[in-house]
Formats: structure tokens, C-alpha cells, sequence
């Protein structure tokens, strides 16, 4: 059970500052931490279980783990490379490490040691990196728009995607079950709570139907699935029916499901919070290629291009993540 309930989020008002904690939208219930909360009760069960950080605990939600079980936590310090390793290490001697840090870092800076060191002995470390895609407004230093794109190609190494605290809270124990290495994209801080209300489980591997539709399939992964559900409701409005395919594992992907869903002859709209370049819409042209199968795709996601710094809800916007500029580009299409 989450020790940290639902709370109603304040009403925000714009502003012009370059980082914003949360991403839920006005009104939107949250969950405060859910991964550090998670992973705390994992650990109370599981004495295997340790984390470290490379500096940044409080940033990625691992200062809840390191308060609960300080005798299991490990600052490495601005060291991602060596807490890989470190992270390596720990697995080898039976440990089972959840290793925190930016998804900028975790990929760009640390991409030898989690390749090498983890994911070619197939070691049982999950990487956790937090700010994926466009999360903050700190520029393109901090701005992971490339990561699945990056460790796509990485041998044995399952990717995770979460949309919500609900996927976060039920993703931790499935990858420490897994026995290899596993990267989990971090929505951290007051994280929205939304896949309650759709009768769902995670499921390690597996996407997931949250919403039929006759017209419009949306195939999301992350965050855009929350957005991806918001803007189907609001499409109703205007007699157009969607339904909302979420793919919370970029890496195995869900052939089968993907396949079946996008037989039926509708219009494809893929959401991502990553480029559209190696991310979601190219798993899914190319799953659908490789069976010999046509739909009409429509990429919706993060264009080719290092992006600017400014205010979240501004650079959604202005780069189509947000529910408005979804359901203008669905219009468009259609």
C-alpha cells in the first residue's frame, strides 16, 4: 500500500523559471517520491536491496531510501562512472543495486561502464535516471531528449518508461525480480497519479489498452500516456474516439500488442517524451515493417534538434507535448 496518498495538486500559475519540480497538470492528483517510497518497502523486505547516488539523492527521490536504510545507501559522489561500477561490484557479491543519477548523465557520460560493466555480464544493477526528455528546462545539459535512443542498442538491457506513480510504484520490484540489467526513465518529486482509475498493472514486457476507440490509436510510453488520456477524453468532445495503447517497456518491446492494435485500420499516433529519432515511433514503424504490415503513423515527440531552456509548460508547447497541441495535431491529421 503507498504510504505517501494522493494529494490534490495546488493550482499553479505560469512562470518564466527554468526548472519546475512537478509535471502534473492543474488540479491533477500526485504522489510525493513514489520511487524512493517503493523502493524503501522493497528494501524492508528485501535485505539484497541497496542504493546509491552520485550526488544527487535528493533530486532523484533516493534521499527517502537513504533515509529508511542509511546502512544500505552509498554516495558516489559526481562520479557516475564509478558508481556504475561500484554498482557492478555490488551485484557481483549477490547485492541487488538501484543506482540513481540524471538520465544525461547515467547515458552520455557513464554509456562505457553500464555497457561493459553491466549489461555484458548481465548483473542484475537497475539504473535510474531522472529528468528524461524534456522534464526540465535547464537546456540540452540536462535535457535527456536521446536516451532511448542511446541504450536501445545495448545488449540485454531492459528499458522502462513509467507514466505515473502507479507505474513507478509497481515497476521497482518487477526489475529488481529481473535477473539482468534494467534503465528506468525517473519521473520524480510530486509525480501524477492516474492509472488507478484504468484497472491496470504493470507488467514487465507487456503494454496495455487504458481506453478503447474507433478512430485514433495512441501508442504511449511515459509521461505522454497521462497526456495521451487527457487528450482523448477532451477529443470526445468533438466526436472523435481514441484509444490509448500505453507501452511502459521500450526494451523488450510488445510486438504482438502493437501488431494487433494497429491491424484495425485506424489513424497511429505515437507520443513520446524523447526525440523522434530511435525512441517509440521508430520501435513501432519498424515492429510493423518487419511484419509486413501499413498504418498511417503519426510521430508526436521531441524534433531532431538540441532544444532551448525555459519554462516547462512554454517549451511543451512550443515542442507539441502539451494536451492542447495534441489534440490540434489530431485534428490536423484527421
Amino acid at each position: 500500500m503507498n504510504t505517501s496518498a494522493p494529494t490534490q495538486a495546488p493550482k499553479r500559475k505560469l512562470t518564466t523559471s527554468a526548472m519546475i519540480a512537478s509535471i502534473a497538470e492543474e488540479g491533477q492528483r500526485t504522489s510525493k517520491a513514489p520511487f524512493g517510497h517503493a523502493l524503501a518497502r522493497l528494501a524492508d523486505e528485501r535485505p539484497d536491496v541497496v542504493g546509491l547516488s552520485a550526488d544527487l539523492a535528493k533530486y532523484t527521490d533516493m534521499h527517502v531510501f537513504r533515509e529508511a536504510h542509511p546502512d544500505r545507501f552509498f554516495q558516489m559522489g559526481m562520479a557516475e562512472q564509478v558508481m556504475l561500477g561500484a554498482a557492478a561490484g555490488l551485484a557481483e557479491v549477490g547485492l541487488t543495486p538501484f543506482a540513481s543519477t540524471y538520465s544525461v548523465f547515467a547515458t552520455r557520460r557513464a554509456y562505457d561502464f553500464l555497457c561493459l560493466d553491466i549489461a555484458e555480464p548481465q548483473l542484475n544493477v537497475n539504473v535510474v535516471g531522472a529528468l528524461p526528455g524534456l522534464t526540465t528546462g535547464y537546456g540540452p545539459s540536462h535535457q535527456a531528449t536521446e536516451d532511448l535512443a542511446i541504450l536501445r542498442g545495448m545488449p540485454g538491457l531492459t528499458i522502462v518508461d513509467p507514466a505515473d506513480s502507479v507505474d513507478i510504484e509497481q515497476a521497482v520490484p518487477a526489475l529488481a525480480a529481473h535477473p539482468g540489467p534494467t534503465y528506468m526513465r525517473l519521473l520524480r518529486g510530486a509525480v501524477p497519479t492516474v492509472l488507478d482509475e484504468y484497472d491496470y498493472t504493470f507488467r514487465l514486457g507487456r503494454a496495455a489498452e487504458l481506453r478503447g476507440g474507433r478512430d485514433v490509436l495512441f501508442i504511449s510510453t511515459g509521461l505522454m500516456t497521462v497526456r495521451a488520456l487527457t487528450a482523448a477524453q477532451e477529443l470526445a468532445h468533438d466526436h472523435v474516439d481514441v484509444a490509448v495503447l500505453h507501452v511502459p517497456t521500450i526494451k523488450p518491446f510488445d510486438r504482438e500488442t502493437v501488431l494487433r492494435e494497429t491491424a484495425q485500420g485506424r489513424l497511429v499516433v505515437t507520443l513520446e517524451n524523447h526525440s523522434v529519432v530511435g525512441g517509440l515511433a521508430e520501435s513501432v514503424a519498424s515492429c510493423l515493417a518487419f511484419a509486413q504490415q501499413t498504418a498511417r503513423i503519426v510521430p508526436i515527440g521531441l524534433p531532431d534538434e538540441f532544444l532551448a531552456a525555459g519554462a516547462l509548460p512554454t517549451l511543451h508547447d512550443r515542442y507539441g507535448l502539451s494536451v492542447a497541441a495534441i489534440k490540434e495535431r489530431v485534428r490536423r491529421e484527421l
